[in-house]
Parts: structure tokens; sequence; C-alpha cells
């Protein structure tokens, strides 16, 4: 494969990623460029994410800083855009910071597998 071939798929397999991220549910950049075999390289996530396609939606919003932290500048448009679509999907955010134990991709393996229980 060509390196402009494996830098494509390399970009591919980092949107499928983020596009996999479920509705209430968030990830680091950390987490994303690992789970799109590219470990270590969560600034490219970042550098993707600002680079998306034109006509390509993606949950962007769902994409936070490994403490949980929203990455934009506190009291910018972006950050409040961004709490306010992490809040319409039920995520808790307090002073621009998710609780990842509660709300991370990973924080609860049996509801990712199994789904919440009914009520």
């Amino acid at each position: 494969m060509s390196p402009v071939n494996e830098q494509h798929d390399r970009n591919e397999r980092i949107y499928a990623a983020i596009a996999a991220i479920p509705p209430g549910r968030v990830a680091s950049y950390g987490a994303i460029a690992a789970r799109a075999g590219v470990p270590g390289r969560a600034r490219l996530v970042g550098r993707l994410l600002g680079e998306v396609p034109e006509g390509r939606a993606l949950p962007w919003f769902r994409v936070l800083r490994a403490s949980g932290q929203v990455a934009m500048p506190p009291g910018s448009r972006g950050f409040r855009e961004q709490c306010r679509l992490l809040r319409a999907e039920g995520v808790e955010v307090s002073n621009g910071r998710v609780p990842l134990s509660r709300f991370g991709l990973d924080a609860d393996l049996d509801r990712v597998l199994w789904g919440a229980p009914s009520a």
C-alpha cells in the first residue's frame, strides 16, 4: 500500500472510531487513536477533527481530553456548543468537565455490551 493510501486508511479508521461513539458517551482523543490502531496519536485525532471533509457528519462533541475536559477555551463559542450538545444527550458537564467514570466509552463495559437495564 502506498504511503498516501496508508494515511487515508488511517484517517478513515480514526473517523470511524469517532462515528462509533454512541449518544450519551464520550471518549478521549487518545482512546480514539488507540481504537483506530494508532496508539499515542491523540494530537492526530484532534487535527483530523479540525479537518473533517465537508459533508461528513461526526459527533465531534463526544471527544474530550483524557481528563474529561472540553479541549476548547472555556467560554468560547465552541466550548459552549460542545457542552450544550453533550448535555442534550444526557451527559453531565460541570465546569467543562465530564466524569469519564460515568460517561466514558469504556467506563461500564457491561452497559456497553448489554445495554442499560430496563426499569
